[in-house]
């Protein structure tokens, strides 16, 4: 035995290291080491059982001769640089762990997987982080049933799930996102009795989510965020007592939010259903969540008011509510949530004056109630006092006892001062729509020596479109148009009726800091930049979304792996 792992060993290893033909464990795990493995080193070590090389530099192929090596249980060569297409290991009988995750392997025809059926005492495979490109087989099915542990996530592997995957009947921990998986997914899945982990996102796995995960009595996380699944939300999630932590979002569910969900009350790490269709009003059986930390039904199409019984999630430290249809006042009940961190309800119809008691949060990072249609004075203490950390714009009836955010003080003004500020307003209003038309050429200004003439504004050079042309270009701003997201807009692919080629359409978030003068930015740079390799601009969009708040987006012409 020779255990040399966790230190600080670097250079290469002595090829003599790699001659002791009595050795049965070789631990160099985690150390500075490289160069790469002997072809021969099967041979070389005949009896050796455990290989642990993991977290170190080296490179090259993984030896085919390790194959010969019959008494081998443990092949552990995570995070190195190995290339290559993976050897076939189906000679090794008592091979228990195979992991090679964090590596630039390939698949080849995937014949290494079809060998692996044979290594019948196999528990972990671990080979995440690769590059197995190619259909998953569906030999997958059959390996090993003391398989616990398969891991193939951040690698492009693409094809379908097998519906045989409930042949795996020990499987604990199923990682497979970061994928290019397709179709439904199979009803099968309900049918391992031990899965503790399933995630399954950022594929491209469409159709409903199968009943049957609601038999999954052992499940503690279940990750579907970033598909094209659709559909309602099954009640059957709420069979799954043991539930730790559940993400659904961006994808395309509708209908209301199912109570059972909210009977859940081991959901601890995060319930995520945010970027879906989901409407109705919010259960009052969200109070049940006791225990839950993160919380986001954001950017749905949510009605109602908020529940009072949300207040009972003590434990809550992030609420994401933004993006809605919710009306009525912020719960006098959330004067609960004292350990929350970050609260954002914007973009919502609430009423009302912020609550007083929020400035007593202590811990509260971060305040988002922009775009609704609250009033009254601004609190002036605790988070108050930290303007980056508070946005309340968008709100036209607030106040400020002190200059904040640029709201107007609660005293009232003289007359002279109310002209003054109505003036201000009206002055601001016509500065910044003479930045965005100039922007585009809608008013063209002649430059002479001496005289300086304005010509008349010609509207023809700008297309019109309306809130609604955007929203059916992009079928709502559904994911599946969705190309990208940046800090102050999204991006989205669209066709407008009137235009011949597909537009990019970008949507800036104005309830987040910056965002206006990121706008202005945009619309300067592109006014002064011309170059072959820059898309061209077709118009901007500066208008009322239906519930009253401000919008503001760029149509672009749309190029398929192109710069923006």
């Amino acid at each position: 035995m020779v255990d040399l792992t966790y230190n600080f060993l670097s250079g290469i290893v002595p090829a003599s290291l790699y001659n002791m033909s009595a050795l049965t464990y070789l631990g160099m795990a985690t150390n500075s080491l490289e160069g790469e493995l002997p072809y021969n080193m099967g041979c070389t070590l005949p009896r050796i059982e455990t290989l642990n090389m993991r977290d170190n530099q080296f490179q090259g192929q993984i030896p085919t001769s390790l194959a010969n090596t019959t008494n081998l249980q443990e092949i552990i060569l995570r995070n190195n640089a190995f290339h290559g297409i993976i050897p076939s290991f189906g000679t090794l009988p008592s091979l228990v762990d195979l992991n090679l995750g964090l590596n630039q392997l390939e698949a080849g025809d995937w014949s290494f997987l079809s060998s692996l059926t044979n290594c019948t005492q196999l528990v972990n495979l671990r080979l995440h982080a690769n590059n197995l490109q190619g259909v998953l087989p569906s030999s997958i099915a059959g390996l090993s049933k003391s398989l616990q542990v398969l891991l193939l996530r951040s690698n492009n592997i693409s094809g379908t799930i097998p519906r045989d995957i409930d042949s795996l009947t020990s499987l604990q921990l199923l990682y497979m996102e970061r994928n290019l998986l397709i179709g439904n997914l199979p009803e099968s899945l309900g049918n391992l009795p031990n899965l503790f982990v399933l995630s399954l996102s950022q594929n491209r796995f469409s159709g409903q989510i199968p009943l049957s995960l609601g038999n999954l009595s052992q499940l503690s996380e279940l990750h579907l965020q970033e598909n094209n699944l659709s559909g309602p939300i099954p009640g059957s999630l709420g069979d799954c007592k043991k539930l730790d932590k559940l993400n659904l979002s961006c994808n395309s569910f509708d209908g209301i939010i199912p109570k059972e969900l909210f009977t859940l009350s081991t959901l601890s790490q995060g319930l995520d259903l945010s970027h879906n269709q989901l409407s109705g009003q919010i259960p009052l059986e969200i109070g049940s969540l006791i225990n839950l930390g993160p919380l986001s039904i954001s950017n749905n199409q949510l009605s109602g008011q908020i529940p009072s019984t949300l207040g009972q999630c003590v434990h809550l430290e992030s609420l994401h509510m933004e993006g809605n249809l919710l009306h009525g006042r912020i719960p006098q009940s959330f004067v609960n949530l004292r350990g929350i961190i970050v609260m954002d309800l914007s973009q919502n119809n609430l009423s009302g004056e912020i609550p007083n008691f929020l400035k007593f949060f202590m811990s509260m990072k971060l305040l988002n109630l922009s775009f609704n249609n609250l009033e009254g004075p601004v609190p002036a203490d605790g988070i108050f006092q930290n303007e980056s950390n508070v946005f309340v714009q968008g709100n036209k009836k607030l106040c400020a006892s002190t200059l904040f955010l640029q709201l107007p003080l609660c005293k009232a003004d003289t007359p002279k001062q109310n002209h003054t500020s109505k003036i201000l307003k009206i002055v601001g209003s016509v500065a910044l729509f003479l930045i965005l038309v100039s922007g585009f050429g809608v008013i063209s200004l002649k430059k002479r020596k001496k005289v300086k003439q304005a010509a008349k504004p010609s509207f023809e050079e700008l297309k019109k479109f309306t809130y609604a042309d955007l929203l059916n270009a992009t079928n709502g701003y559904s994911m599946t148009n969705l190309v990208g997201c940046g800090k102050y807009g999204s991006m989205y692919k669209g066709r407008i009726e009137s235009e011949e080629h597909e537009v990019a359409i970008k949507v800036f978030k104005l309830d987040q800091s910056g965002a206006t003068k990121s706008f202005l930015a945009e619309c300067e740079a592109l006014r002064n930049t011309r170059h072959r390799n820059l898309v061209r601009v077709i118009t901007v969009c500066s208008t009322i979304h239906p519930a009253g708040h401000e919008f503001r987006a760029l149509v672009l012409e749309y190029k398929v792996n192109g710069d923006e």
